[in-house]
């Protein structure tokens, strides 16, 4: 297949600047990173990666954090957050001595941009109109919202769950892949993928999205949130499940969460979700309905710098977490009274 030419790459880095950025950082972290492509997705004329970058330790028991973005393709936001996260490493890395003795003891993994092809074509699908957050091979216990849910109606409506017969999408079963490859083996795992459009608050959201029942971790849910609390006092994230709001089939974090519960019982496997409140932004700025993306992310150039800006604490803080190894799991914080918090904060109504 002959390479594109400048034009059709430069017209390509035009629509996508976020691919654009990420390439600029792979060329950046050359030496630090490790990078590979898993799968790629087809976009005439254009054929898009879906690339994975690895940073810090190779030790295979070492725990993880990954961080994801770009799942909807008009929540540009998400992969812009991530990108930021990670241009803040690479250049604390030349001058940063305890980031750098950190990352002896924790493996990063990045996604920055997990649905290339919506992002391009300015739609939350993928370029075959799934909705890669309802495409998981896994039905809620409860009943859905209609539409919003996921259904099976057709791919020209929003939330399409894709069809009972098909495989999940190539973008959706890279996303898996990376997940389970990378934490095989290891005792600890924190995912976090960036969302936008929900809402007046910034949320962390944690399974299940198809039921209102209690995760097993629900108790070290608990003790992340304390522990974040205590550091930083003034923050303004909302943490719940996030059958708290609405409830969804085929999420790809609660099929992950339940996968590795059965597969690898002994793992502690904390996937998070940052749900962005784009409400806000709207407020205060209504004309941003006018616009495909206003709806998803900030438009003003100081609203995007103040988003940037943050969410590197909480980033941050689970990465140091992570490599804090047992410490944060002994004594108190992990016993049985943060999971009787836990259930009084989030389900005393019910379950």
């Amino acid at each position: 297949m002959p390479s594109p030419s400048h034009a059709t790459v430069n017209k390509l880095y035009d629509l996508l600047p976020e691919l654009a950025q990420l390439e600029r950082l792979i060329k950046a972290g050359q030496g630090r990173l490790d990078v590979r492509t898993v799968a790629q997705v087809h976009v005439a004329p254009y054929c898009l990666p879906l690339f994975v970058l690895g940073l810090g330790s190779d030790d295979p028991c070492a725990p993880l954090v990954g961080f994801f973005g770009g799942v909807h393709g008009l929540e540009r936001v998400g992969t812009q957050v991530v990108l930021t996260f990670l241009h803040n490493i690479l250049n604390r890395l030349q001058w940063d001595r305890m980031l750098e003795q950190q990352l002896q003891h924790v493996r990063l993994v990045f996604m920055p941009l997990v649905n290339p092809g919506g992002m391009l074509q300015r739609r939350r699908a993928n370029p075959a109109g799934v909705d890669l957050m309802r495409n998981a091979p896994l039905d809620a216990t409860e009943d859905v919202p209609y539409l919003l849910g996921g259904h099976r109606i057709g791919n020209w409506l929003p939330w399409y769950r894709g069809a009972v017969s098909e495989a999940m999408q190539p973008e959706a079963q890279a996303l898996c892949q990376v997940v389970e490859e990378e934490i095989a083996g290891r005792r600890q795992a924190i995912m976090l993928d960036c969302h936008s459009g929900f809402g007046m608050r910034d949320r962390i959201w944690f399974p299940l999205a198809g039921s209102r029942l209690p995760i097993d971790s629900v108790g070290e849910i608990y003790t992340l949130k304390t522990l974040f609390d205590q550091a930083y006092p003034h923050h303004r994230y909302v943490f719940e499940p996030q059958s708290h709001q609405y409830l969804t089939h085929g999420d790809l974090w609660d099929h992950l969460y339940l996968r590795t519960r059965n597969q690898q019982p002994g793992q502690l496997f904390l996937p998070l979700t940052l749900e962005m409140g784009s409400w806000t932004w709207v407020r205060k700025n209504p004309r941003q309905l006018l616009s495909r993306l206003g709806a998803f992310n900030p438009l003003a150039p100081h609203r995007q710098q103040r988003v940037m800006r943050t969410h590197l604490a909480f980033m941050e803080f689970l990465t140091r977490l992570a490599c804090s190894g047992d410490r944060w799991l002994e004594g108190e914080h992990r016993s049985l009274k943060h999971r009787r918090d836990a259930m009084d904060l989030w389900y005393r109504n019910g379950t």
